[in-house]
């Protein structure tokens, strides 16, 4: 059945408007958990929504553990009430000191980073020993992407070993990041993945034999932590993030994923320049410019319009059924990628039941909010 996207009273909403329905998000919160089969298991990445509401959400659902790609995503997620929080992404340069500032300003937040080369690890080391810190560090690992990471072997165990050496720094575990397995079928995925996963295992064991600990390991993302789901290693935690909102990009790459998008654009006609052109005020700073030209959006409505010209605040769609649109009428939209799509809008709108019943700051949309 087609989600209800009806909102009652829309007299009163600025468009192009970033809506999210919350029965539709509560689903898929509950769907992300039933998969991971115990709460404790996630750690959901909270890139796509950058709001506190939704962390708290997660909160109430048993979920502890969250992570990150920005300082200021980690600041909003400690002051959301947050005590576990691993930001994924390499601290280098300036982010080293805002690493030392963000664990003394929340001293009860257990805060963990991930590293792949020694000289940032040692500036990491050597700041949070001045400062009389700890900090959990986890080694990113490469398993094919080879964005970030070091593929498991001799480089990776002696960073490892240097992590377990340093001061200041304690062994928190691996990261594992695999958005390049995108295989349509869950079989191939899975198929993909397994070859990585059992290097990774060989890996922690040699890591173990050492009598290093490995308490955590972190792996997978939206399309891939069904897969690490039915893996039982201790440790194991599982990094969803676009489901919560989800997007017609997934929808259409992972169609094993039964998630449906919680969060849309409220658009308005602004012209009719030809019979069979409508013009939406849904330029490309209100909707992610990243998927090619023609594919940012679809219309639940207008499911065979074609995108055929975008500016910074226009959508041209050519349809046969321009006629049925006048100036100021209303069109529901689906993003391609909702996560850069969230991080253009200042507000989510948000709607309970088909009325309009709060409005959530996006707040980790900044680089930097205190910290």
């Amino acid at each position: 059945m087609s989600p209800d996207y009806r909102i009652h009273d829309t007299s009163e909403i600025i468009t192009p408007a970033l809506v999210v329905f919350r029965e539709i998000l509560d689903e898929n919160i509950r769907k992300m958990i039933a998969i991971a089969g115990d709460p404790a298991r996630l750690r959901p990445h909270c890139k796509t929504h950058k709001t506190r509401e939704v962390v708290r959400l997660e909160l109430e659902s048993g979920i502890t553990k969250h992570k990150t790609a920005t300082v200021a995503e980690a600041e909003m997620l400690a002051e959301a009430g947050v005590g576990d929080i691993l930001l994924a992404y390499n601290p280098v340069g300036p982010n080293i000191a805002r690493c030392i500032e963000f664990r003394k300003r929340f001293p009860d937040v257990r805060f963990s980073v991930t590293a792949d080369h020694e000289l940032p690890l040692e500036q990491l080391s050597e700041a949070a020993s001045d400062a009389g810190q700890q900090i959990d560090v986890l080694l990113d690992v490469d398993t094919g992407q080879h964005r970030t990471g070091l593929p498991v072997g001799p480089r990776a165990l002696a960073l490892y070993g240097r992590i377990v050496e340093l001061p200041g720094v304690e062994p928190g575990g691996l990261h594992i990041y695999d958005g390049h397995q995108r295989q349509q079928s869950r079989a191939d995925r899975t198929a993909a993945i397994e070859p990585e996963w059992r290097r990774v295992m060989s890996f922690r064991r040699e890591v173990l034999q050492r009598g290093w600990p490995v308490p955590a390991i972190v792996a997978g993302a939206t399309a891939s932590f069904p897969v690490y789901a039915l893996k039982d290693v201790p440790g194991l935690q599982f990094s969803p993030g676009t489901c919560v909102f989800q997007d017609t990009g997934y929808s259409e790459c992972f169609p094993d994923l039964d998630f449906t998008p919680a969060a849309v654009l409220l658009t308005r006609v602004i012209s009719r320049p030809t019979p069979d052109r409508v013009t939406l005020d849904l330029g490309y700073k209100a909707v992610a410019s990243d998927p090619p030209a023609g594919r940012r959006v679809c219309f639940p409505e207008l499911p065979q319009a074609k995108a055929v010209l975008q500016n910074e605040e226009h959508l041209v769609l050519e349809t046969p059924e321009a006629d049925r649109y006048q100036p100021g009428d209303e069109l529901i939209a689906i993003p391609t990628h909702i996560c850069p799509t969230s991080a253009l809008h200042r507000e989510i709108l948000v709607v309970t039941h088909g009325r309009l019943t709060d409005r959530w700051t996006v707040v980790a949309r900044d680089r930097r909010l205190s910290v």
